[in-house]
């Protein structure tokens, strides 16, 4: 490849003042120590590096050879400056030319054919010099563009220090000790260090979007031998020395601002030789999940052969500021050589067309000062790669600030850096505050937009700290587990174990049940043996077998979730939990009402929060859907409850029942119930309210399910414990109209199953009221026996019918019969005689009774007006003469 300089490219642009070297060759050939070294030998110097990450580290280098105060860092948002520094570590963008140095080096100079960076890169090779030495750092394939833009320069090829072999493919569980797998998304990162967490104990992670202070934590977690492996980005492709074997590549492609594209040879070598470091030896490889490499793929890695760099971008850096049309037409000046092509795009020429749009942002320019501060300001960078706009409407803000007032008001920054200044939240959130807190240090470090960039740049800088601690503990507590880490060692050269689930959720692991899938809980399998080794086996076991779980929560989560998935397992059970297949899926919990329990799906590690989510979410359409099935009447009274066409007493009497799951006392309603007119009656007996005369109900809620499904209802809004409202729900299971009653549990819980407590026993509603309604018929023919016929209605024995009749109201009287009954009033007692127990009844007229005794809807047959008037179930006035040998 030849090119040939452009008479309209000036040679004297190009031509050094001093002798110019490029030192190029492969990673690991000391090029950057080389340049270091020459670079102490001047009085000054300067070099610039492709990352802030090694700008810092180089500083620390030469401190430590020179001191602080001869040694300055200068980054977009870090700067340490002494006040006479001698040497400068910088990044490429922040290299301070107009500062004349002895010697000045360009590190990574193969990077002026980045898409968004190589125009800064271009640059430096042209018009970056030291005055007595500069040398250019890079790899062998920008040699041809060195050789045109840089006549006379000295070419120097430094071989590698130590060998790059390829190792072929690993499982990520298989790699060796002392790994680096790299990958080119932070989703991936995160997905690698956590099955390395599993498996191996931790990883450390280094991104380039790390902040110095969390990036140089989690590197001396990996130095320091805390743990084994590394994940990382392409960040560590660029001079980060580590002590790595091998690295291994778990993509082989990556998003480059543009496009997603497979990487070059070129720049996997960059990557891979990080592997064996100075003298000793490394190896390269891939990952299962990206697959083999080409084989000249491999051979151009092994034998550092690499296609030459076919272009650079450039951009014209003679700038005019005479305006803002003047800025853009010389930004936009076409390239001066072939091969060059000329960056159109960069983010700050971007963000200068969209203020040249803004007429408000145009008023504030007056003159040439204020074009090139207008060019400071859109130089700010991008440090969320927001492409919706917001980084170019900050940007906005800012020099429609400084424009107005000529600094930056003090409570817009305070208020903007206090919203930053939160240690709470996980990965992603500390790191999005992080670049946040960058693009604030950035502007701390522009003094003259400031009025007090001193105070400004310690508080940027503390906020950025505190946030990456808190970031490198996130890391630390996700990606490591400290306590299992040496433990993990043991397992080295273990094969990977095979995972699976069986049909009946049994979970196998390399042919061994490790344990059970329960619904959407994994129970783990009791170890074989204690120890502290049988754990660590038992840990890795249960990683293999957390990867094969996803499809089958997925098709549990689908099945759970499909129409119909009652008729697949789903089950309300009596201590109020939601099971599935006899699996525990969901509990339950009080809500607004009795009728709308909440439901709360099981927690589990091996179900993620979206998916939690979604199973709470059919869970409870489930339960809803389920009890409005079995509950049809008692729903329809609660919507009907805030009806306004309903007449106010109803509506009152409507709202008691729905609390109360069904059924209140005759008593506490009465006064609604007296208040019910004939439409009123009407209403609530369309709605299958039956006012009697010892409750108020709502019928149609019949059967033993119907009431063991009230009584759990009633539990769980009541916040009892599991088992006491199972133990309460099986006291009623039975779905007889009478049940002996347990005399621990309150009335309230009886009626919320439909039933009354009458002494002995626990009828249920409609066959109280018969009971009532044929003891009330009989009582006004006089005093009556305990007959076989009511003993029939009212359930259990004949001992038991006696304290079911006193616990309505009635008294017992002693004659020469037996014992009668009658009922007790405050103006008259009857005392009429009929013969004792001896009296013939029938089963017939038992279930006569009861047909006798349905009320008409809305009001009972014989419901007394005023209490006064009533002959019975006046209990303030009952009286008991038993007799002296007992009731029979």
């Amino acid at each position: 490849m030849s090119f040939s300089i452009s008479p309209s490219f000036p040679d004297p642009r190009v031509a050094p003042r001093a002798q110019v070297t490029a030192v190029l060759g492969p990673t690991n050939t000391g090029k950057t120590y080389l340049a270091i070294e020459r670079m102490m030998g001047h009085v000054s110097g300067m070099m610039g590096f492709p990352l802030r990450l090694l700008a810092r580290e180089n500083y620390d280098r030469v401190v430590a050879i020179k001191g602080v105060d001869a040694v300055a860092l200068v980054t977009g948002e870090e700067k340490i400056l002494p006040p006479n520094p001698s040497y400068f570590l910088c990044t490429v963008e922040s290299m301070p030319l107009a500062r004349e140095v002895a010697f000045l080096a360009v590190d990574e100079v193969q990077l002026a054919a980045d898409p968004d960076r190589g125009h800064i890169f271009t640059d430096r090779i042209l018009n970056a010099r030291g005055y007595a030495e500069t040398m250019l750092l890079g790899a062998e394939t920008i040699a041809p563009f060195i050789r045109a833009l840089v006549p006379g320069c000295e070419f120097v090829s430094r071989p590698r220090f130590s060998s790059l072999t390829h190792a072929g493919v690993h499982k990520i569980t298989r790699l060796p000790p002392r790994s680096a797998v790299v990958a080119f998304s932070a989703a991936s990162v995160y997905g690698i260090a956590e099955l390395l967490r599993r498996q191996r104990g931790g990883a450390a992670v280094v991104m380039g979007a790390l902040s110095p202070r969390t990036r140089n934590a989690q590197v001396a977690m990996f130095q320091n031998g805390e743990v084994d492996y590394l994940v990382a980005t392409d960040a560590i492709g660029m001079g980060l020395n580590m002590d790595v074997a091998h690295v291994a590549f778990g993509e082989l492609a990556k998003f480059d601002g543009r496009r997603r594209r497979g990487l070059s040879a070129a720049e996997l070598a960059q990557i891979a030789g990080r592997a064996g470091r100075h003298m000793s030896d490394g190896t390269f490889g891939t990952t299962v999940e990206a697959g083999e490499l080409a084989p000249e793929m491999v051979a151009a890695v092994e034998g550092h052969h690499f296609e030459k760099v076919r272009s650079i971008y450039w951009r014209n850096s003679d700038l005019s500021f005479h305006s803002i049309a003047a800025l853009m037409r010389s930004l936009e000046a076409p390239s001066p050589m072939p091969g060059m092509i000329a960056m159109r795009d960069a983010p700050d020429h971007l963000a200068l067309g969209i203020l040249a749009a803004d007429p408000e942002s145009v008023r504030a320019v007056a003159g040439p000062d204020d074009v090139r501060r207008l060019w400071d300001v859109c130089q700010i960078p991008d440090f969320r790669r927001d492409a919706g706009g917001g980084h170019a409407r900050f940007v906005a803000g800012v020099w429609r600030r400084l424009a107005a007032g000529g600094h930056l008001p003090d409570d817009w920054i305070a208020s903007h850096i206090a919203r930053l200044d939160r240690v709470d939240g996980d990965i992603d959130t500390l790191t999005g505050r992080i670049d946040h807190i960058r693009t604030w240090t950035y502007i701390s470090h522009r003094a003259a937009w400031l009025e007090d960039a001193g105070h400004w740049q310690g508080l940027t800088r503390a906020v950025e700290d505190r946030l990456s601690d808190a970031l490198h503990d996130r890391l630390t507590q996700r990606f490591v587990d400290r306590r299992t880490t040496a433990l993990v060692k043991g397992l080295r050269g273990k094969a990977d174990l095979a995972a699976a689930v069986d049909d009946d959720g049994t979970v196998v692991v390399a042919g061994h049940v490790v344990g059970r899938l329960e619904g959407f809980r994994f129970v783990e399998a009791p170890a074989h043996r204690s120890g502290d080794d049988s754990e660590l086996a038992r840990k890795t076991a249960r990683g293999a077998a957390a990867r094969a779980l996803g499809p089958e929560i997925t098709r549990r989560l689908d099945a759970v979730a499909a129409p119909g998935a009652g008729d697949n397992g789903l089950a309300l059970e009596d201590d109020g939990r939601i099971t599935w297949n006899g699996a525990l899926v969901g509990n339950t919990g009080p809500g607004r009402d009795a009728l709308g329990p909440v439901v709360r799906a099981v927690a589990s590690d091996v179900v993620d929060s979206r998916s939690q989510a979604r199973l709470a979410v059919a869970l409870q359409h489930w339960l809803d859907t389920h009890l409005r099935a079995r509950l049809g009447p008692l729903f329809r009274s609660r919507d009907r409850a805030g009806d306004a066409a309903l007449a106010s007493p109803a509506r009152g009497i409507l709202f008691q029942l729905v609390e109360a799951v069904g059924c209140v006392p005759r008593r506490q309603v009465d006064t609604l119930v007296r208040q019910c007119d004939g439409r009123a009656r009407k209403q609530l007996a369309g709605l299958g309210i039956r006012l009697g005369t010892e409750s108020v109900y709502v019928d149609g809620l019949h059967g033993a399910g119907v009431r063991r499904l009230r009584a759990v209802l009633d539990g769980i809004h009541r916040r009892d414990a599991g088992a006491e409202i199972a133990a309460r729900a099986r006291a009623v299971a039975r779905g007889a109209p009478s049940v002996a009653r347990d005399h621990a549990l309150p009335d309230t819980f009886y009626r919320a199953c439909g039933l009354i407590a009458l002494g002995p026993r626990a009828l249920a509603c409609p066959r109280a009221e018969a009971l009532a309604a044929e003891t009330r018929r009989l009582a006004r023919q006089g005093a009556f026996s305990a007959s076989p016929a009511l003993r029939r209605l009212a359930g259990g024995s004949i001992e038991d019918l006696v304290g079911v009749l006193l616990a309505l109201g009635f008294r017992s009287e002693e004659g020469p019969a037996g014992i009668g009954f009658a009922a007790a009033t405050a103006s008259r007692t009857h005392r009429h005689r009929v013969r004792s127990a001896a009296a013939k009844g029938s089963k017939g007229d038992a279930d006569a009774a009861v047909a006798g005794a349905k009320a008409k809807p809305g009001r009972p047959r014989h419901a007394p007006r005023q209490a006064s008037d009533s002959p019975f179930a006046v209990l303030g006035t009952l009286t008991l003469r038993p007799r002296r040998d007992g009731p029979r």
